[in-house]
């Protein structure tokens, strides 16, 4: 797929990993819809980049969403729809484990109601985790989730042909996810990647890059692709 001149939008496109594509993709000369819960994060948007306010968990807005932008070429999601339980299982808040799964139906929901106005050789794209594949301590809600948004990839990718869907899943990517900084930030970090092939954490950017080879290849479906440092040989 050649991005010029095609049409995108992305979910979470106002920070971290979603930000860091909708800059790649406005820089391949594709009109960029960067779509958040808080667009308004965003003071100076690049040219070529409208910024939308939508909910992944709002159907009724998402449908409106997808039917005012209509049609387009690229959908991709990084949304995280919310918390995220971490800590042991047998003392995990089940509510907290239940809404984690809020990130599953934000994408299912963006993928049902966004894939029938894409063009018939549209891109889509979600995000994952390494946790899906492979779990470390206090993982387990981060584990399921991802493993669910990467096998309900597998199940669409023969039902949407044409169109393409994969995944991404990135390892530990230093975002605005994580709130601490300065030197508590730096050891936070260094704690994390510990034991990693390669000892830091990744930047937005290349795991955007992964997004964009997702999108560009049209030879791959179905699929997730790691960019993660490592992680799931270390």
């Amino acid at each position: 797929m050649e991005l010029a001149g095609k049409k995108a939008l992305v979910f979470g496109g106002t920070s971290g990993i979603g930000l860091a594509t909708v800059d790649l993709l406005v820089a391949g000369g594709a009109r960029t819809v960067a779509i958040s819960r808080n667009p308004g994060k965003v003071k100076n948007p690049a040219e070529g980049v409208e910024l939308a306010r939508c909910d992944v968990l709002d159907r009724k807005a998402l449908s409106s969403l997808f039917e005012k932008h209509a049609p387009f070429d690229i959908l991709v999601s990084a949304a995280t729809g919310g918390s995220r339980a971490i800590g042991p299982f047998l003392e995990m808040d089940m509510d907290g484990y239940q809404g984690s799964f809020d990130k599953l139906w934000g994408y299912a929901n963006v993928v049902r109601f966004g894939t029938p106005h894409m063009a018939e050789d549209g891109a889509i794209v979600l995000v994952s985790g390494a946790p899906a594949r492979k779990c470390k301590p206090g993982q387990v809600a981060l584990s399921s989730v991802g493993g669910a948004v990467e096998a309900l990839v597998r199940a669409l990718a023969p039902e949407i042909a044409p169109r393409r869907i994969n995944v991404l899943s990135p390892g530990t990517i230093d975002t605005p996810m994580i709130g601490a900084q300065g030197k508590e930030r730096e050891e936070l970090y260094a704690k994390i990647v510990r034991g990693n092939i390669i000892e830091r954490a990744g930047t937005a950017r290349e795991a955007a890059s992964g997004i964009l080879f997702l999108i560009e290849n049209d030879f791959v479906t179905g699929t997730t692709i790691d960019v993660d440092g490592g992680w799931l040989l270390s």
